[in-house]
């Protein structure tokens, strides 16, 4: 974890210039929408990520219009449990939010599935909104790749935004609102946790 976190510090130059403009020219919050696993400890990590404005469990990538929960659960909609993050660019970068989302989020080289949870309404994805954000997530992965980040392949899907539906009501905020559930102690407090240790300055509190 340690060396990961080493080397996506040591990237924060490559894309400096790109992240940049991102955070100065906006004038008002950006979105994009990252899949990694069980939507929980993902909606919890950039919940307590500095410059997060939003960030909402749901459903994308999918055909299914207006999916359940346990139809998404079938594995028979195409779609992923999913997290929409809303962020203010002057506070918080693009760079940053793929920093934690490839760090302490979720593990991009498991194909379709995050830990006990299994099938492709798990995998790794990040859906973009622009061509300035699709060339930063490529980017961003490209030397992910390059610096040998990681000993397996990335197997992170990059698609254009098409849909996100958001999950019942129950699903929101539900690592912090269960936070002895044994699902949640035993592979979603870790994440929050790691944040805090890996990116403290990026890490809140929630009060």
């Amino acid at each position: 974890m340690m060396r990961r976190t080493f080397l996506l510090a040591g990237m924060l130059a490559t894309f400096a210039a790109g992240s940049a403009s991102a955070g100065t020219a906006a004038k008002s919050d950006e979105t994009i929408i990252f899949a990694g696993g069980c939507f929980w400890g993902i909606q919890s990590v950039f919940e307590h990520t500095k410059g997060v404005t939003s960030a909402v469990s749901g459903y994308s990538g999918g055909w299914a219009d207006k999916p359940s929960y346990e139809q998404v659960s079938s594995g028979r909609t195409g779609h992923a449990e999913s997290v929409r993050v809303t962020f203010d660019p002057s506070q918080v970068s693009l760079d940053q939010l793929l920093r934690i989302f490839f760090t302490v989020a979720h593990d991009p080289t498991e194909l379709n599935h995050q830990g006990p949870d299994v099938g492709t309404q798990y995998r790794s994805m990040v859906v973009y909104m622009n061509d300035n954000q699709k060339r930063e997530v490529k980017a961003f992965i490209d030397q992910l790749t390059k610096s040998h980040t990681y000993s397996q392949p990335i197997v992170t899907e990059v698609v254009a935004y098409k849909n996100f539906y958001p999950a019942e009501a129950y699903h929101q905020h539900y690592a912090e609102l269960n936070p002895t559930q044994p699902y949640i102690a035993m592979y979603d407090l870790p994440k929050v946790a790691n944040l805090k240790k890996e990116f403290p300055q990026s890490y809140r509190d929630i009060k």
